[in-house]
């Protein structure tokens, strides 16, 4: 029987802060003291903060390390395992891999290497290579020809576990505006104006004729599975009904107050970005999640482009004007995420689950992670 003491740590429950020990026993949490051990071989964690391991739901980073450069496809094993290492060191102990399907660009690396993704994680995984908890999140852009092809090839994956409805069209979600959405993908793919104009017309033909049906089928499959459904970047109260009529449990970075708070109600629990949060706002204008914490409507929070910024955040908002509670911001990164998934099994320092846990210190205000465990192994 493997069995580590922790102790002298200020244990993050789920609603009050504690000081005390936890004893790991065969990768679970076996049981929790307000007091210290006096037993022999402990570890002391000299006063830290000890917090369920994050749980992330949304992050495309993955693909940098398939693509370090434009062009340049590094080998599949040795950057499923990069990437992995860095969920690690960022304190996420469980992570959704978000793989997207259905691209407007045929030639980018989203679209060519979806399945070599999809492969190499599951491969670490099986191969026992995997510091962490590995699951993946199919990304379905529903205005796409071929999006519902290639989501039927991966719906019954293995680790596959959430799945979200995007559009990106003019004059969709995220590109309400048709301005904004020409001068993004002009930039983007240095078009001329007559390219742009036959670019938007060809992506309203397919968002007329696809979205709906693939919106549809795709949600339909997903409950037929038991899949995670989640919605992406909602803006209004009649996005917000649709995703509610389809049984969607997240509501990715919804993009207004109205339609985040209406998403709250309805039962969805709304995620935005770490690095909203870090930054102090939207790198695209859209609403910033402290408004979110100080209405009380933030649940979810997501490193998403950014790995290291979830544990930063999860502070962050603990200390903000109008902020939540130390064990309620933690829950964001943790015990509400996997709860959204239908993980009953990790989140939350209780004895009975994973052995997923982080020692935190502050230093100068900012937390540092000093150890992370995932199913009771020491991964960092």
């Amino acid at each position: 029987m493997s069995e580590q003491i922790l102790t002298h740590a200020r244990l993050v429950l789920d609603d009050e802060v504690v000081s005390g020990s936890l004893v790991i026993r065969d990768g679970m949490i076996a049981d929790i003291d307000t007091a210290p051990s006096q037993r022999p071989a402990v570890i002391d964690c000299d006063g830290d903060y000890l917090l369920p391991g994050l749980v992330e739901l949304h992050t495309d980073n993955m693909e940098k390390y398939f693509q370090p450069r434009p062009k340049v496809a590094w080998p599949s094993r040795q950057a499923a395992l990069a990437h992995d290492a860095q969920m690690a060191a960022s304190g996420i102990t469980t992570v959704f891999d978000a793989v997207s399907i259905g691209d407007v660009n045929k030639d980018s690396m989203r679209h060519l290497a979806l399945h070599e993704m999809c492969t190499a994680i599951g491969d670490i995984v099986a191969d026992g290579l995997a510091r962490v908890d590995h699951r993946l999140h199919l990304r379905c852009e529903v205005s796409q020809p071929e999006t519902l092809q290639r989501f039927q090839a991966l719906a019954d994956l293995p680790l596959l576990g959430l799945v979200s409805l995007m559009d990106h069209a003019p004059g969709q979600r995220q590109f309400a505006s048709f301005d904004a959405y020409r001068t993004y993908y002009q930039g983007k793919y240095g078009l001329d104006d007559a390219e742009l104009e036959a670019f938007v017309a060809e992506q309203l033909a397919n968002s007329g004729r696809y979205s709906a049906e693939h919106r549809q089928t795709i949600a339909a499959e997903c409950h037929k599975r038991g899949l995670a459904l989640a919605s992406h970047d909602d803006a209004t109260l009649e996005h917000v009904a649709e995703s509610h009529e389809y049984g969607t449990r997240v509501a990715e970075f919804p993009t207004t107050h109205a339609a985040a708070e209406a998403s709250h109600r309805a039962g969805m629990a709304v995620m935005m970005g770490a690095p909203n949060v870090v930054r102090g706002g939207s790198h695209s204008g859209n609403i910033a999640a402290a408004t979110l914490v100080e209405r009380g409507v933030l649940d979810i929070l997501s490193s998403d482009y950014y790995p290291a910024a979830l544990l930063d955040a999860v502070f962050r908002v603990a200390d903000m004007p109008g902020g939540y509670s130390l064990p309620r911001a933690v829950a964001t990164a943790s015990r509400r995420p996997a709860e959204a998934v239908g993980l009953t099994d990790r989140g939350r320092l209780a004895s009975g689950l994973r052995a997923d846990l982080l020692r935190v210190r502050l230093i100068d205000g900012h937390p540092m992670l000093q150890r992370a465990w995932s199913c009771g192994r020491q991964v960092h």
